[in-house]
């Protein structure tokens, strides 16, 4: 096992814009995930660390060693592809012992691995079959499984389960974070999946075209969002923007207006009458009864007007919008049985220490 460290790591294409000034430094034994929207540089990143890739400049490093030209075979890493890579011509139990026998492993030693590690993918069943024999979920467990027999330096998987269906996704990632937990291998994983980023990883680093947007565990990075992207990226449903103008006490979205929190009024100074845009997720608006409820100065609320009810099972999506502002859509995370319909004008409060504020322009979080 071995930390990774990459230095101002950089990977350029002349027709297109690349990767720059990538810093990243994973202690040994840590779980990393590398998630942002398509074409953001993820998998590159991890084609680069495994050698399938060359850097343009920068440093790379595997343990205490720069890999920069060592070639794939050396650098003792194992990956997992979104496409199964299997060798059709062998066995499940073939295929899992691959890695081994290249490394002149012990027979007794290779057989007890695979076992082992067929038995925790669910696979032991399987062993005499060949991929064409196997469900697309069979052979993406299959591809898991040899590269975790082969007990390498840094364990790489780009998209791993992106052709599971969903209850087999949930068990198998699950699944990953136990052996993650008893193996204690160093691993980078690359998704586009919020929920698999937020569940595996001790650090995430969200990437957009090309560039870090922010790196920290997942509740940092859902909880403190440095920018709009990390923000409305991270959160299923994604974070509600609202677009206001400060004026002094509070943010106008006309006819509506939310307070200012007081701890934003002296770098909000002077900025009066100039836009903004304010951040407040879906879970933290909740629906009150018009009648009995009363704002307080560390709460605010809007009325909206319900457009779409999407039960969930254990709780229910509304999208709304503001009633004077159609096009302005807005998303509620809410109880199951809440009885609401199409059409119906409702009220949500929220705290104020809910709320974030961007800087438009940059789109940087100020507050």
């Amino acid at each position: 096992m071995a930390q990774v460290q990459l230095e101002k790591i950089a990977k350029r294409w002349s027709n297109t814009d690349g990767i720059e000034d990538i810093n990243l430094e994973i202690r040994d034994g840590e779980f990393w995930v590398l998630v942002g929207p398509s074409g953001c540089g993820k998998s590159t990143i991890l084609r680069m660390i495994a050698g399938l890739e060359m850097p343009t400049s920068g440093n790379l490093y595997i343990g205490d060693r720069i890999v920069n030209q060592i070639p794939a075979r050396q650098r003792d890493v194992a990956m997992v592809f979104q496409n199964y890579a299997l060798y059709p011509h062998m066995t499940v139990a073939e295929n899992l012992a691959f890695g081994l026998k290249m490394r002149k492993a012990d027979p007794a030693t290779i057989d007890d691995r695979i076992f082992e590690v067929a038995k925790s993918l669910d696979i032991d069943h399987l062993m005499s079959r060949k991929p064409a024999q196997l469900s697309g979920g069979q052979q993406q467990r299959v591809a898991l499984g040899r590269a975790i027999a082969r007990e390498p330096q840094v364990f790489l998987l780009d998209e791993p389960l992106s052709n599971l269906d969903a209850q087999l996704r949930d068990d198998t990632r699950a699944e990953l974070k136990l052996l993650h937990q008893k193996l204690g291998i160093t691993t980078i994983y690359v998704t586009h999946d919020q929920t698999e980023a937020m569940t595996l990883g001790d650090r995430i680093v969200v990437l957009d075209r090309g560039r870090i947007q922010q790196i920290g565990t997942p509740s940092e990075v859902y909880y403190q969002p440095k920018n709009l992207m990390v923000a409305t990226f991270l959160g299923n449903p994604p974070m509600n923007i609202l677009d206001a103008i400060y004026q002094g006490d509070a943010f106008s979205i006309d006819p509506q207006s939310i307070p200012c929190p007081e701890s934003w009024r002296s770098i909000l100074q002077s900025a009066h009458n100039q836009p903004f845009k304010l951040g407040i997720r879906p879970e933290n608006l909740e629906l009150v009864d018009r009648e009995i409820d009363r704002e307080t100065d560390s709460t605010s609320s809007l009325n909206l007007r319900v457009i779409l009810v999407e039960p969930l099972g254990s709780e229910t999506l509304l999208r709304v919008c503001l009633p004077e502002h159609p096009d302005l859509i807005l998303q509620i995370k809410t109880r199951a049985r809440t009885p609401i319909q199409v059409g119906d004008l409702v009220r949500a409060t929220f705290r104020l220490d809910n709320l974030y504020l961007f800087d438009p322009r940059t789109g940087d979080r100020l507050a």
